[in-house]
């Protein structure tokens, strides 16, 4: 029976602007999506069942219908008739529910791997096609790029020609963060929106990273901190080491900095392990 393995990496935002509430319900955004070193792996084994089976080393990520690889794989079988059954195991590195888009990977993962797996061929187009439906961060890693432009919801990518790469240094509280409560608290500036991303992408695109980090932004912060006000001691921590250059992910509680190298941020986690036990050094991917 034929098996695929491939890796599924996590993002961080550098930048993400809340714009106004769209006519589906969602919030219009502008992000800008780095992928990085901190991946999952994915394994797909054809089976001559007609079951979807997942399992997964971590207690919290469901292996029912919840789950976006799940649905991912009820789609594509409804949609192109395909009989044959999956097992599919996730083996989890990427911290849940962190505002780093794990489970949205792994449904991008999922659309590529099964996409191979069942011999489907669908074009990339149709396949972020697929990727809208399931959740707005999958589009992103369905693109070949470091670094994306997301609009709209997030999930129009544009890629971006940045060579730059990046170390941070991560810190993930072991709490979960849902982004439909975090939105639910969100509460729009009356400010005139800024051209701060067109400056943070031009200093992307110089490999200016000392410019880079006056940029960093994220309009969830507010929220994030009236559900966990504690999250603000974590990047306080975090901006003693780094001045600049400090900011959460997503919708938290994922918390990152921007070193000048891989030997500082593996400095600093020697320090934050003592206190934090999910401590990582990434690189963009």
């Amino acid at each position: 029976m034929r098996s695929i393995i491939l890796s599924s990496p996590a993002k961080l935002n550098l930048f993400l602007k809340v714009l106004e509430k769209r006519s589906d319900g969602y919030h219009g955004l502008k992000t800008v999506f780095e992928r990085i070193s901190l991946c999952d792996d994915i394994r797909f084994k054809s089976t001559k069942s007609d079951q979807i089976k997942i399992t997964c080393d971590h207690p919290h990520v469901p292996v029912g219908p919840k789950n976006l690889v799940y649905q991912v794989a009820q789609l594509l079988r409804k949609d192109y008739g395909i009989e044959k059954g999956v097992e599919i195991d996730i083996t989890k590195r990427i911290p849940v529910a962190a505002g780093l888009a794990g489970g949205s990977s792994n449904a991008a993962t999922a659309l590529l791997g099964l996409n191979r797996l069942w011999g489907i061929n669908l074009t990339k187009k149709t396949l972020i096609e697929y990727g809208k439906r399931v959740g707005s961060d999958v589009p992103f890693f369905l693109h070949d790029c470091s670094w994306g432009l997301g609009t709209h919801r997030g999930d129009h990518i544009k890629p971006l020609s940045v060579d730059a790469k990046m170390w941070h240094i991560l810190v993930v509280p072991r709490i979960k963060m849902y982004s439909g409560e975090v939105f639910a608290r969100f509460k729009m500036k009356l400010t005139k929106q800024g051209d701060d991303v067109n400056i943070l992408l031009r200093s992307l695109r110089k490999c200016n990273i000392y410019k880079v980090t006056e940029f960093l932004s994220n309009d969830l912060e507010q929220s994030i901190l009236q559900i966990r006000p504690g999250l603000i001691r974590v990047k306080k921590r975090l901006e003693s080491f780094l001045s600049q250059g400090v900011c959460f992910s997503g919708s938290g509680p994922a918390v990152f900095g921007i070193t000048s190298s891989k030997k500082e941020a593996e400095n600093i986690k020697a320090v934050l392990k003592k206190r934090y036990s999910q401590v990582f050094v990434v690189q963009t991917l």
